[in-house]
C-alpha cells in the first residue's frame, strides 16, 4: 500500500506538472474606433498577482514574433500582453506596406500614445497582473513605441528598446521620464545615424535619467529576429549571439526593476 500510495503521488505530481504551461488570452479591445487584437500570455505556475510587460511589435504589424516573445516573457513569470498598434489584423512583409502603416500611427505623437495606452490599460486591469509592477520592451518600431510612453512619464518601472529608432526625447520629454530604460542597439544599424545615438544619450544625460546604452558590436537592424533575413533588406539580418546577450541583459533587468 505504500508503495501504491508513493507511485499514486508520484503521478499526480506529474500530471500537475504537465497541466501547468503557458497560457494564451486573445483580448479584442478597441480605441478610437480601430478593433484592436492582441495576445496576453501567463504561466499558471506562478501564482498570485505578476508583474506585467506590455510587447510592442515591430513595424511588420503583430505577428508570430511578438508573440513569441511574449510567451518567452511569461515562461519567465511575467504576465506579458503583446498589443496591436495596427488593427484589423494588419500584418506584412513588404516594407513599403509596414513603413506606410508605422507613419500613420507614429505621425501623430498624441495618436501613438493614446494607441500604446490602449494597449497598457489591457495589461493593467488584467487580473492576474500587479498593476504597480509594469514594463514595456519593444522591437524596432515598437522600441520607438516604448521610447514615447517612457517621455510621457507613463506608469511604468522599467523600458527596453530592442534596435528601436532612438527618437531624442525634449527636455520636456526627458523631464517627464518615470522608467529607468535599457537600450539594445546594433553598431551597424545604418538606419540610425551616430549622431541620432548621441543625440538620444544626451537628452536623458541632461535629464538625470536612469538609463543603459548597449552597442553589440557587428549588429544590424532587426539582430533579434531570426526570419530577418526573408525580408530581403541589407541592413536587417540577425545576429545570434547580440540577441542572446540582449535577452539576458533585458532579463537581469527587468528583475532587478520589477
Amino acid at each position: 500500500m505504500k508503495k501504491f500510495g508513493f507511485c499514486l503521488g508520484l503521478l499526480l505530481g506529474l500530471v500537475t506538472v504537465v497541466q501547468a504551461a503557458v497560457k494564451e488570452e486573445v483580448i479584442q479591445y478597441s480605441q478610437n474606433g480601430t478593433a484592436l487584437k492582441g495576445y496576453l500570455y501567463f504561466d499558471d505556475r506562478f501564482a498570485g498577482k505578476r508583474p506585467g510587460i506590455l510587447v510592442a511589435h515591430e513595424w511588420w504589424g503583430l505577428n508570430d514574433y511578438a508573440r513569441k516573445r511574449a510567451r518567452m516573457l511569461a515562461e519567465l513569470g511575467y504576465v506579458a500582453f503583446a498589443m496591436d498598434m495596427y488593427g484589423q489584423d494588419r500584418v506584412t512583409e513588404h516594407a513599403d506596406t509596414a513603413q506606410g502603416w508605422m507613419k500613420q500611427i507614429a505621425g501623430n505623437t498624441d495618436a501613438w500614445l493614446a494607441r500604446a495606452r490602449a494597449g497598457l490599460e489591457q495589461l493593467q486591469q488584467h487580473a492576474r497582473v500587479d498593476a504597480s509592477r509594469l514594463a514595456a520592451i519593444g522591437y524596432c518600431f515598437g522600441g520607438s513605441t516604448v521610447m514615447q510612453m517612457a517621455y510621457a512619464g507613463l506608469p511604468l518601472k522599467a523600458v527596453v528598446s530592442f534596435h528601436g529608432s532612438l527618437p531624442p526625447a525634449t527636455a520636456q520629454q526627458a523631464g517627464q521620464i518615470r522608467a529607468a530604460i535599457l537600450v539594445e542597439h546594433g553598431a551597424r544599424d545604418a538606419f540610425v545615424p551616430e549622431a541620432r545615438v548621441q543625440a538620444f544619450r544626451q537628452a536623458l544625460d541632461e535629464a538625470g535619467t536612469d538609463y543603459v546604452l548597449t552597442i553589440l558590436a557587428n549588429a544590424r537592424h532587426a539582430f533579434t529576429n531570426p526570419d530577418a533575413a526573408r525580408y530581403g533588406i541589407d541592413n536587417v539580418r540577425y545576429d545570434a549571439r547580440a540577441d542572446h546577450r540582449s535577452w539576458a541583459q533585458m532579463k537581469a533587468f527587468l528583475e532587478e526593476m520589477l
